[in-house]
């Protein structure tokens, strides 16, 4: 029997951790579960890139395939892109690989907890936990984290298990409706495309006229604009404020390929 399939009060809280996906935020979650006390047992990467990232950011992690990560993992973090989500997860199922009592958690803001019903149909523990920020895939993340909030979403029975697992990497839970996750996703989604847009054509703008470095000469603008329309909205919150001026240095299409604009964070990468 897996220790998670264990009634609470006979387990240890120490997890076997398995990651897959090596985009921006499948490593940073598992240095940040890791601080925490879980063990990580193994990580999933196929590209060059995603494969760099995870020797970076998790040295001493073996890098496995997709299969063998989830069959050593008591707890299962699917930080892939939205659109392949379904297809992984039904995809294990159908070569019987999720166990029973396994916690299976993903990132991806626009599913709640119906996406992994193949994994539950075999016994797992369904869990949907979004954090909403913009990650680097950097270990500068960890300290956002303890800044932001996380959008979850899980059957009634095991959602403190999710609350749990979000204090742990530092942030703070909220508890979001499976039929409002979609509204949920499009709410990320505008803020960050809004901001990132924004910046750009101002900056832009300033670069056309002579102005050298826009980005910092924008930077107080931004911050204080931004600081003030969270408290405005009942947020007193610098939550997306550093975010916003990460993109002040970015020229479009800067970054990994591939990125459409809305962020790594909104693909559950």
């Amino acid at each position: 029997m897996l220790p998670s399939a264990r009634p609470p009060s006979q387990r240890s809280g120490r997890l076997g951790l398995g990651i897959v996906g090596s985009g921006r935020v499948g490593p940073v979650l598992g240095l940040a579960l890791a601080g925490a006390g879980h063990a990580i047992v193994g990580i999933s990467a196929v590209s060059e890139r995603s494969r760099e990232r995870a020797e970076s950011m998790l040295p001493h992690v073996p890098i496995l395939d997709v299969p063998t990560v989830v069959e050593r993992s008591e707890l299962v973090v699917l930080a892939v892109p939205d659109a392949e989500l379904p297809g992984l997860v039904a995809g294990l199922a159908s070569t019987d690989t999720w166990q029973p009592g396994q916690i299976v958690l993903h990132t991806a803001p626009g599913y709640g907890i119906d996406v992994l019903q193949p994994a539950a149909a075999a016994g797992a523990i369904p869990l949907a936990v979004h954090p909403a920020l913009e990650f680097t895939g950097t270990s500068l993340d960890l300290t956002r984290l303890a800044e932001s909030y996380f959008a979850v979403t899980a059957p009634a029975a095991v959602l403190p298990i999710a609350q749990a697992l979000v204090v742990e990497m530092g942030g703070e839970p909220v508890v979001v409706a499976e039929a409002d996750r979609p509204a949920y996703a499009e709410a990320i989604a505008t803020a960050t495309s809004f901001s990132r847009s924004i910046v750009e054509q101002s900056t832009g703008l300033l670069r056309e006229i002579g102005v050298e470095n826009p980005g910092s000469y924008l930077s107080s603008l931004i911050r204080s604009a931004v600081d003030n329309a969270l408290t405005r909205a009942g947020a007193p919150s610098r939550l997306a404020v550093e975010d916003v001026i990460d993109a002040l240095g970015a020229e479009p299409g800067d970054g990994d390929p591939g990125d459409d604009g809305r962020g790594w964070f909104l693909r559950g990468e």
